[in-house]
């Protein structure tokens, strides 16, 4: 057996959704820089996640460090002494010397620092999820479009060997047309708790802890450590609950192998809703109808306590996808390898020849295009979409019924109830 992407199909998906990075040049660096130049990087959030982004991103020039943790934010200024340290993000953004920013934050916050930076014309890597609403993600989409910067979502394992490699598989028909995609993941509950309570115990402020700053454009509330500085992914008002957690990372493969995109009706089950925390567990499905000479496609998220039917439970892994198609199956685990099913009936299977492009690494990739105006993988003309995808099934969720939703309008016709969970309300001064 053997199988091969046309050529033409391949270039005109991969440029549709800017994800042959280097193929063409798509941008316009801001300052054009020499070859051993390097960039003034400001890097908004340094613990946690931010941490590693830091790291990343250290041989440049680092100019600019923001936290509202002290202790995270006096360790970074350790490494990096002759940046410049802020609590709020968004007096680093009017530093005049900066050529692009890492924002690594809560996911409440993405949007008010990237919506800043672009505004600015400035380059952006923004950790996953892009937003924390479906408005957000369009209106970055926008900007970024506008301001021809280098962007780049922390979706990491986009350019992981083993997806880059199932994405080659799907559009060279391995398995034939793909009608359906399960996707599942353990958290919540393995690393945090959701379905919960807001807290009524009122502890003191960490005196390293900024809290209004920290809190930023959400309402006013008592500090806990319920929200701080892990678990806030948990809660409606400060993250995007499992689904925005990790299914950016484990459908991006079905997203960009399979073009998802155009109307879809969304469909979330799970328990009782809650006001303010998302659910234990949760069942979103997602339906895409034709696109182009592409069948029409189901994709199945589980969450949390979620399971599978025992049929599909059996092949599909922890933390992973598995693809069904016509002729074949394929099961991926997240920073794993394809694996093509039934395991006989591919013995013999010789694949396409690898055609996509190598990717000197997600961080690295981002930096090449701030210099050079070369492409990205999750260029936000690619993650915001994405983005707003996946949060569609928190608001069918949080909504109760089936949505259909339009991305050419933004509107979900058949729920007028929904566009409530589409955006958010900011604190004064924080506004998108």
């Amino acid at each position: 057996m053997s199988s091969r992407i046309p050529r033409r199909r391949f270039l005109q998906s991969s440029l549709q959704l800017g994800l042959a990075a280097g193929m063409l040049p798509l941008l316009k660096p801001s300052r054009v820089l020499g070859a051993n130049e390097r960039l003034n990087i400001g890097v908004i959030g340094v613990g946690g996640r931010g941490a590693g982004d830091l790291a990343a991103v250290a041989g440049e020039n680092i100019v600019a460090l923001c936290d509202v943790d002290e202790n995270r934010l006096n360790a970074a200024g350790g490494q990096h002494s002759a940046a410049k340290k802020y609590f709020d993000y968004r007096e680093l953004l009017e530093q005049k010397d900066l050529d692009a920013v890492v924002v690594a934050t809560p996911d409440f916050h993405h949007a008010p620092a990237t919506v800043r930076a672009l505004r600015r014309g400035l380059h952006v890597y923004c950790e996953k999820p892009l937003t924390h609403t479906v408005e957000e993600a369009r209106l970055i989409t926008k900007l970024a479009a506008e301001k021809k910067v280098a962007t780049q979502m922390g979706t990491q394992n986009h350019e992981h060997p083993g997806y880059v490699r199932l994405v080659e598989l799907i559009q060279s028909s391995a398995i034939g047309n793909v009608r359906e995609v399960h996707v599942i993941t353990d958290r919540p509950g393995r690393w945090w708790k959701q379905g919960l309570d807001r807290p009524t115990d009122k502890p003191p402020v960490p005196t390293n802890l900024k809290w209004d700053l920290w809190l930023g454009p959400a309402a006013e509330r008592d500090y806990h450590p319920a929200y701080v500085p892990f678990a806030w992914r948990g809660w409606w008002d400060f993250g995007c609950g499992a689904i925005g957690d990790m299914a950016i990372h484990l459908m991006d493969p079905a997203f960009w192998a399979l073009e998802l995109g155009g109307p879809v009706n969304v469909t979330s089950e799970g328990p009782a809703l809650h006001q303010h925390s998302a659910p234990k567990w949760m069942v979103t499905k997602f339906q895409f109808g034709q696109r182009g000479k592409l069948s029409p496609v189901d994709v199945y998220w589980y969450e949390g306590e979620a399971k599978a039917r025992a049929d599909i439970a059996k092949e599909l892994p922890m933390n992973g996808s598995l693809f069904i198609g016509d002729k074949g199956r394929i099961a991926i685990a997240h920073d794993g390898q394809p694996k093509l099913l039934p395991e006989d009936q591919f013995a013999d299977f010789k694949g396409p020849e690898p055609c996509l492009p190598k990717s000197p690494g997600h961080h690295a990739q981002w930096i090449a295009a701030c210099k050079t105006g070369s492409r990205t993988g999750s260029n936000f003309g690619y993650s915001g979409p994405f983005t707003e995808i996946v949060l569609l099934g928190n608001v069918a969720f949080r909504v109760g019924t089936t949505i259909g939703f339009d991305p050419a309008t933004g509107k979900i016709a058949n729920a007028p109830k929904s566009e409530q969970f589409l955006a958010k309300p900011y604190r004064k001064g924080w506004e998108v």
